[in-house]
């Protein structure tokens, strides 16, 4: 298995990764089970963001193993609703007893690992690789999870050790959002 930044010529692959993992594409069991991505992340806003080195990617040997979004929340040029949600509160979430906006952060998710490759360690390998990328350029990865997405609150508070620093809501959807510090979790710490 090969951990690696995104290219252009990835986004094909990671679309159809996202799409067959997308909430609107499982049935409930399937999303109680193994969770889902949501958002509107389609081959085209893949391909920018790997163009500008916001995507990591396990490959295994050619096959899309897993992916996940790293990004400065800045440079996102039209934010989705969840995102626009935890921007706005970013003075009442708090970080190691500070303000969010005081905080230099990155935007950390989706992640998503192909069926195929689960529990093989390719989510916990792409979350050791954002926090080496994200050590010294950020103080805190911060992430949000939909409150009915269990399974990605299993793997990312329990299982990476991701702190909950609150919720948002948008529309009738509530959000938990969590972080963590990427020197603590980054190679060789």
């Amino acid at each position: 298995m090969q951990y690696r930044y995104a290219t252009e010529a990835d986004a094909p692959a990671m679309a159809a990764l996202f799409a067959a993992n997308h909430h609107d594409a499982l049935t409930p069991e399937q999303r109680a089970d193994q969770g889902f991505v949501q958002g509107s992340l389609d081959e085209g806003a893949l391909r920018a963001m790997a163009a500008h080195g916001g995507l990591l990617l396990a490959d295994d040997d050619g096959q899309l193993a897993g992916l996940l979004a790293l990004s400065a929340p800045e440079s996102l040029p039209a934010p989705p609703p969840p995102v626009r949600a935890l921007l706005a509160a970013q003075d009442t979430l708090r970080w190691q007893g500070r303000p969010l906006r005081a905080v230099r952060w990155l935007l950390y998710g989706p992640l998503v690992v192909d069926a195929a490759h689960r529990g093989q360690g390719v989510a916990r390998r792409l979350f050791t690789m954002a926090c080496g990328a994200a050590d010294g350029r950020a103080d805190a990865l911060v992430a949000f999870i939909e409150a009915a997405n269990r399974p990605s609150w299993r793997v990312h508070v329990d299982g990476f050790g991701m702190t909950p620093l609150g919720e948002v809501v948008v529309g009738e959807r509530v959000y938990h959002v969590v972080a963590v510090a990427p020197r603590a979790k980054a190679p060789g710490r």
